[in-house]
């Protein structure tokens, strides 16, 4: 059996946590040394001299995972998850610099966008009013249209929300789950799950695959949220909400924090507000999802103190929008001068400049549109639109 999967099996010993496991790693070397220690003669007692006193049951679960260490290696190769340790090259830096990361890491989907830059938590109640959800939606839509990388617990609420645009928008995003992948929780996520592994994200765990979800492993998996994150947004959230326990994990590991702020008299901002009564030196308000992408690097200042090139202003908006308005900004102002440049229908077209105007971002001017709210300062691309055949000059002139 490989250190991987050796570690795995030790990972899957009852009261075997991330101290403990930690520990056995630091004594015996290895996980497969521990395991060898494990199955041998006057192994308990050697156990119980590590782990202590009070070290007798998990030591008996250690024992009892070696015994089963190959059918509880084969039931982690059924559940379609990868081994990702530690010490690993790849394992995710952000994470192995906070305080106490977890050893092992099972994971679905694509290990590497584990280590992607513009990593960022979206987190909130799982009983969020429809703005809430809106707004989670926009600022997760916003983010993978930029490239980031969305972060969150995949609950019912904000957490989906949040996976679900990122998702819609051809982004990647990284769902932690509180329990196994083969127990996941809430089950009406298991499609969102595996679309998020299928789309270039990942679902991780820090617990084997057969493992239910318990009270307290819904807290404990939000430091690793928080981990994975340059910053944590918390839209939404009561008193009392995981979503607080992420965002103090996120101080604690010296990340950046925004709060979503709300009515004063709504259950549902009652604990964002508290957070930032209770931090108000370290926690951001988010004042617009355009300003939040400046505040969180996606975007820089541009002219007028706007984000740059449009691209906050756009970001919120769908694929159509985004090249209609990025040509208005750069100067093709008439309907058909935009219609041949898309090579979209005319309907099409008109819809996107519709939902443009009402966005403040374009403006008719005697039958020809020109750029407004953020789209202005926005400069003028060096290359033809998408559309343009190739080895031709663009349809109108910028």
């Amino acid at each position: 059996m490989d250190e991987a999967l050796a570690c795995a099996v030790l990972a899957s010993a009852a009261g075997v946590g991330p101290a403990t496991l930690t520990r056995l790693l630091a004594t015996f070397g290895s996980g497969r040394a521990t395991l060898a220690l494990a199955a041998g003669s006057n192994a308990r007692s050697r156990l119980v001299g590590v782990l202590g006193p009070d070290g007798g049951p998990v030591a008996d679960a250690l024992i009892a995972a070696v015994s089963e260490a190959e059918s509880r290696a084969a039931a982690i190769g059924r559940a379609g998850v990868t081994v990702l340790l530690a010490s690993d090259p790849e394992y995710p830096a952000a994470l192995r610099g906070t305080r106490d990361p977890p050893p092992v890491l099972f994971v679905r989907g694509d290990r590497a966008v584990l280590s992607a830059t513009n990593t960022l938590a979206i987190v909130g109640t799982r009983r969020p009013t429809e703005t809430g959800r809106r707004i989670a939606g926009r600022i997760a839509t916003a983010v993978a249209t930029l490239d980031g990388v969305v972060v969150s617990g995949l609950a019912v609420g904000i957490d989906g929300a949040a996976h679900a645009a990122a998702v819609t928008a051809g982004g990647r995003t990284i769902a932690v789950l509180g329990g196994g992948h083969d127990e996941l929780y809430p089950r009406a996520h298991r499609r969102l799950a595996a679309e998020i592994a299928e789309h270039g994200g990942a679902v991780v765990s820090e617990t084997p695959p057969w493992v239910r979800p318990a009270a307290w492993s819904f807290p404990q998996r939000n430091r690793i949220i928080s981990g994975l994150s340059a910053a944590t947004i918390v839209v939404e959230a009561g008193h009392g909400s995981g979503a607080l326990i992420t965002a103090r994990a996120a101080l604690q590991q010296g990340r950046d924090v925004f709060v979503v702020p709300g009515p004063l008299d709504t259950p549902t901002s009652a604990g964002c507000l508290a957070l930032l009564r209770e931090a108000p030196d370290a926690v951001r308000v988010v004042a617009g999802v355009p300003e939040l992408l400046v505040d969180l690097g996606l975007v820089s200042d541009g002219p007028r103190s706007r984000p740059d090139s449009g691209r906050a202003a756009l970001a919120e908006a769908g694929p159509v929008e985004r090249e209609v308005g990025t040509l208005v900004a750069a100067g093709v102002g008439t309907v058909d001068a935009l219609v041949a440049a898309t090579e979209l229908p005319v309907a099409t077209v008109l819809a996107a400049i519709t939902m443009l105007e009402t966005r403040g971002l374009v403006v008719d001017a005697l039958g020809r549109y020109r750029p407004a709210g953020g789209l202005l300062g926005t400069p003028r691309p060096a290359r033809r639109p998408r559309h343009a055949p190739s080895g031709r000059a663009p349809p109108v002139p910028w």
